[in-house]
């Protein structure tokens, strides 16, 4: 299992390349009215997430995910419930 700490500094990682040069990611950051992610991102990060985390996002927890910290969360409720 991940820390929390260790999970935001992976998922800032992974969200980079997807973000504009200079843009900041922080806890609070909305995905899409901050980053600007559209669907097809989203589902490139998703799977860079799974496979960095060795975990599976149920597309049903989409709708609950907005900000960075939301997504965090996420993965970390899934990676102890070792999925």
């Amino acid at each position: 299992m991940h820390s929390y700490d260790d999970i935001l500094q992976k998922i800032t990682e992974i969200l980079r390349p997807f973000v504009p040069q200079g843009q900041a990611i922080a806890e609070e950051t909305d995905l899409v009215a901050d980053l600007g992610l559209d669907s097809l991102k989203v589902m490139k990060i998703l799977e860079t997430v799974e496979d960095s985390f060795d975990i599976l996002i149920p597309l049903n927890v989409l709708p609950d995910i907005r900000t960075v910290k939301d997504f965090a969360l996420q993965i970390q409720k899934l990676d102890g419930d070792g999925q």
